[in-house]
């Protein structure tokens, strides 16, 4: 009987410390930065990178994370080219972890070098997954001219939403 109390102890003691460790790293992680997080995704020239200060200031801005196979992610890319009207005084930056190759590949497929406000890139570091938690691509994050969060979303938006995102700041 003298055995078992250390050894039950220990067990619970264990138990809690586990329990706690995994309570930790399941909590959200709530962006640290009131504005755009720093990042550095590989451009497709596979030599130079894209950074939070190669944003245009004073522009509205989306971070788009996404996944060249992704059919929503493809969906929300097309209908954001589709309206360009309405998004060409809006920096656009699209990042994805996957394949380098694949990214390439989506790049010359939906033309991106002919719109001069979205820069493409491959994010090796995993710079977002670190400030944001999300669950499915396409993930936007939308801020504002002086480079503020508005709002987030998850899965492909409808212009309108979009807009209607920027226009209640």
């Amino acid at each position: 009987m003298k055995k078992l109390i250390p050894v039950l102890l220990s067990i619970l003691v264990g138990n809690f410390i586990f329990t706690q460790q995994t309570l930790a790293q399941t909590q959200p992680i709530p962006n640290p930065y009131p504005t755009i997080p720093p990042f550095s995704f590989l451009k497709v020239d596979s030599s130079t990178f894209i950074t939070n200060s190669d944003i245009r200031k004073n522009h509205l801005t989306i971070i788009m994370i996404f996944s060249p196979t992704c059919e929503h992610c493809q969906r929300q890319t097309k209908n954001i080219i589709d309206s360009m009207d309405k998004f060409k005084d809006i920096e656009i930056v699209m990042g994805t972890f996957q394949p380098f190759s694949e990214m390439k590949k989506f790049y010359k497929d939906y033309h991106i070098a002919d719109y001069s406000n979205i820069k493409m890139g491959y994010d090796a570091k995993f710079d977002f997954p670190k400030y944001y938690k999300f669950s499915s691509l396409p993930f936007l994050a939308l801020y504002d001219k002086s480079g503020k969060l508005i709002t987030t979303f998850e899965g492909s938006q409808k212009v309108s939403t979009l807009m209607n995102a920027f226009a209640k700041k």
